[in-house]
């Protein structure tokens, strides 16, 4: 049993307002970590569980949701404290009644909007995870660099480690990374990270929401990759987004390249089919290098 009486008096010092659990219901559908919502019969907060080694993944999802929230655009669950209590580390986040309801036009809309909060550099200013692996942030100006060295390179480096050996082709593809970018440059925009499906719902009043973000400064198309790479999106958001920023045209194949990094993190969590899906694409992605 979690140690609610921890839980229950930071939430306190961090809000102003007395605290007290009286019910803690368990919520399903995470794969990283547990969860539950707190009530104390007038107001309510979402809890999120892992081991304590996992304090500092909460501490940057934290900071990832106020960037958010700071770019007064779409809009996502405020942090309202994290540490640990006996032996787990929490994330306490605003409440949010959530529904499967609402305008796609103005998710499209807002994420756009989003991603037109910019900063100098690709990156960071600090290390995440993506789902529970380790996202690395270095800061740089080059983006082909940041993929090759911060998103492709190590995800490979840790598929092999896990037996999943792509040989010279993975080796060939990383160093023509540079090739899909022959005439497009672009900017670091605030992006959300880990964009599919199961990380957007609308509110009761059917406003878009977006959580579980795994937060850094790079190319918006990686964005709109990962919505497509496993469905769930419909095409208003899609027209949407296109109408408030249009898309390179080089967008169709990039976002291979793009989707590889989630197929490999998923290979590296999960194992399974990943490996061959991300053969598929290397070898995709190859057919249209020089």
């Amino acid at each position: 049993m979690p140690d609610w009486t921890t839980i229950d008096r930071h939430i306190s010092e961090a809000t102003g307002q007395v605290f007290t659990t009286h019910e803690a219901h368990a919520e399903g559908g995470g794969c990283i970590n547990s969860a539950y919502t707190l009530s104390d019969g007038k107001q309510r907060f979402f809890v999120k569980l892992n081991q304590a080694a996992r304090l500092d993944m909460f501490a940057a999802e934290a900071e990832g949701l106020n960037d958010i929230l700071r770019s007064h655009s779409i809009h996502a669950p405020a942090p309202v404290c994290h540490g640990i209590a006996v032996d787990e580390a929490y994330l306490v986040l605003e409440y949010l009644p959530l529904s499967g309801r609402g305008s796609a036009e103005r998710l499209g809309r807002e994420l756009a909007q989003m991603h037109r909060c910019q900063h100098q550099r690709f990156g960071w200013r600090r290390d995440n995870t993506i789902g529970a692996t380790p996202q690395i942030n270095t800061e740089e100006t080059d983006w082909v660099h940041f993929w090759q060295q911060h998103r492709l390179g190590p995800q490979l480096r840790l598929a092999a480690d896990k037996g999943g050996h792509l040989g010279p082709q993975a080796e060939r593809l990383l160093a023509h990374v540079a090739d899909f970018f022959s005439d497009y440059r672009p900017g670091p925009s605030l992006l959300h990270g880990d964009l599919w499906s199961g990380n957007y719902a609308f509110s009761e009043g059917g406003r878009p929401v977006i959580f579980d973000p795994a937060v850094y400064y790079g190319d918006r198309e990686t964005d709109l990759a990962m919505t497509e790479l496993f469905g769930g999106f419909p095409s208003a958001f899609y027209a949407a987004y296109q109408e408030a920023w249009p898309l390179d045209p080089g967008y169709a194949s990039r976002k291979t390249l793009y989707n590889l990094y989630h197929v490999l993190n998923h290979f590296n969590l999960f194992g399974g089919s990943y490996l061959a899906q991300a053969q598929r694409m290397i070898a995709q992605l190859l057919s249209e290098v020089r």
